[in-house]
């Protein structure tokens, strides 16, 4: 690059403090073609808008290599310009300025624009006019500029093919603006902090790229759900950070279900999203209404990348998204939820699921929040596997009592697991009750019974049974399927290990004293509520599966209290007496062992009540 002649305080010297500095933007240009005018004003421009330019100074140029200086404060940018004018190939430290650019490009990811100040880009990129003199001059020269000439050739051609502005009978004005706001867009767009243990991401990025398909020139929405905590915004940040540089402008929208619920929150997150494309501040929307039409009429011919993280509401999308047709061609779309359905509705073209970590990933992240090292110390070996055991996949549990139980002893560790598994940690527990809290009212009671009663059981024998209940079972365990909190599998329930314990800590949150717990699935409780006859109408569901070799004894005057009772299933049990007081709202009774025939009826049910020989 050739120099600009001003005073030390207007530019950055290659031999100054600042080479030791990362600037923002790297500036390619010839001094004796544009150094008084469009570099100048470009620099100018740039800088008023905070965005550290370096500009080498020429005098200080020594020998016929580029300087280490140089080639650092190159690297050291995140944006390198090339100005190609009339003279730029005559200068060989420009054109060895040019390879470097282009290795930074391809080795470091560095953006890269071309400028074509009153030159033809086919001139630079066929070597023609004065491109073509300098290089024929190289040709005939005799020291290692002739070496270098098949790279120059190379380095011209790849950058005349890059996008970029060239400025022939067109206003520079306008064209330096455009510099600035495109620079001011990307800078804006400081990498994303992806997790301090990001274990595990590679692959699902690898299987997200083949989803987002950057070959194809259409609008593409992309869907990633999951249970809370299972990692769906890390895996957003990561290909957020691997793939921003290919769009025109790029928008990460965090925590939208958060945002929205606030006063103003979605028109804030509109000029958020415009912001970060458009670089402009002023832009201000009014109301919500507003802001669809100027996202779709701002935005519909730019190639954006665009990523709403944690949506829970189709409103939230159609402010924010309301369409393919609202972006350019090439953009990419990528929703985070937990419901499946939410993305399904809102035409996603491919829907990711985001799975627990493998048992030996799970170790490793573990390892680096509790010991910060790949593997477990060997004193804490077993009792890692133990915690990676119940953490079933769930990066979040594993990093939560990974960072707790660093640094503590070996007594502590045992301590912690044995309350784990009387109850969940209450920041894992807040984080998957989320979803919980997002059902509807039938779609909870569903969920509470599968998580207490009916996990591993036969899901068309589940749905028989609920149905009797007046719930809609079918609806509502697709409800909870899209939202990952069930699963089916040979037609069998599952439920995430975790789930499962939020489901029950639910219920025992419902009150201190079992009797008053609307379902009861423990021994312990079964006996204390049957014994100290503390039966209330709370209860809704008492299923338990006593040991064949065993009998329990009950007193079946506990039935008394029980008025909401729908489901029942007792095995290996004797009662006091016979159940006077069978409650309207039992639908599902099972007590294999017990003579059914003396189930008493005295005051009801008046509604249907279907009987099962051992559950």
């Amino acid at each position: 690059m050739d120099h600009l002649l001003a005073s030390t305080s207007f530019y950055s010297s290659s031999s100054g403090k600042n080479t030791a500095q990362n600037h923002h933007v790297f500036l390619s240009f010839r001094g004796i073609d544009t150094r008084d005018n469009f570099t100048g004003h470009v620099y100018r421009a740039l800088q008023q808008k905070g965005i550290q330019t370096f500009i080498d100074n020429e005098e200080l140029r020594r020998g016929e290599e580029i300087s280490p200086s140089l080639i650092k404060a190159i690297r050291g940018s995140k944006i390198s310009i090339i100005i190609f004018s009339e003279n730029y190939a005559s200068s060989s430290w420009c054109l060895d300025e040019l390879v470097e650019i282009l290795e930074c490009r391809e080795l470091l990811g560095q953006l890269v624009w071309p400028v074509f100040f009153n030159v033809d880009p086919s001139d630079v990129r066929n070597h023609r006019g004065s491109f073509g003199v300098a290089l024929a001059q190289y040709e005939e020269s005799s020291n290692k500029n002739k070496e270098k000439l098949p790279l120059w050739k190379i380095a011209l051609n790849k950058a005349s093919n890059l996008s970029g502005w060239y400025l022939a009978h067109r206003d520079e004005s306008q064209v330096i603006q455009k510099i600035v706001d495109a620079a001011l867009t990307k800078l804006n767009h400081t990498p994303l902090h992806v997790a301090k243990y990001p274990t595990g991401i590679e692959g699902c990025l690898h299987e997200l790229s083949t989803l987002i398909d950057l070959g194809k020139n259409d609008v593409r929405i992309i869907g990633i759900y999951g249970i809370g905590g299972i990692g769906k915004t890390t895996i957003a940040k990561a290909v957020f950070n691997k793939f921003t540089n290919e769009f025109e402008g790029s928008c990460f929208l965090a925590d939208v279900r958060d945002m929205s619920k606030q006063q103003f929150g979605l028109i804030q997150l509109q000029e958020m999203l415009l912001f970060d494309i458009l670089a402009n501040r002023n832009l201000k929307v009014g109301n919500t209404h507003r802001g669809v039409n100027i996202i779709r009429e701002r935005l519909c011919h730019k190639r954006i990348l665009l990523v709403l993280d944690d949506v829970d509401e189709l409103g939230q999308l159609e402010t924010l998204a309301g369409g393919h047709e609202w972006f350019g061609l090439g953009s990419r779309i990528i929703i985070t939820a937990r419901n499946k359905h939410l993305l399904t509705t809102h035409g996603a073209n491919g829907i990711y699921e985001v799975r627990g970590l493998d048992h030996q990933r799970a170790l490793e992240l573990l390892s680096w929040n509790a010991f910060k090292r790949k593997q477990p110390v060997d004193d804490y070996f077993v009792l890692s596997h133990r915690v990676v055991n119940y953490a079933s996949g769930h990066p979040l549990t594993l990093e939560v009592l990974g960072s707790f139980l660093c640094g503590r002893t070996e007594h502590e560790w045992k301590s912690t697991i044995q309350n784990l598994e009387k109850k969940p940690h209450k920041k894992v527990y807040e984080i998957l009750k989320i979803s919980y809290d997002a059902l509807q009212a039938d779609e909870k009671s569903i969920f509470l019974d599968v998580a207490c009663f009916f996990v591993g059981h036969d899901k068309d024998f589940v749905i028989q049974v609920l149905g009797s209940s007046d719930f809609c079972p079918i609806i509502g365990m697709g409800v909870l399927t899209d939202m990952s909190l069930i699963k089916i599998e040979f037609n069998k329930l599952r439920m995430h290990p975790l789930i499962q314990e939020v489901g029950k800590e639910i219920v025992r949150q419902e009150s201190l004293e079992a009797g008053k717990h609307s379902r009861l699935w423990s021994l312990d409780d079964v006996i204390h509520v049957f014994s100290e006859k503390k039966g209330t109408n709370s209860i809704e569901g008492i299923m338990l599966k006593y040991p064949e070799q065993r009998t329990l004894h009950l007193n079946a005057k506990a039935f008394k209290g029980m008025k909401r009772l729908r489901l029942l299933a007792l095995s290996n049990i004797v009662l006091s007496s016979t159940i006077e007081y069978a409650p309207n709202e039992l639908r599902f009774v099972d007590l294999p062992g017990y003579s059914f025939p003396t189930f008493s009826f005295n005051s009801g049910p008046k509604k249907t009540c279907h009987s099962q020989n051992g559950l």
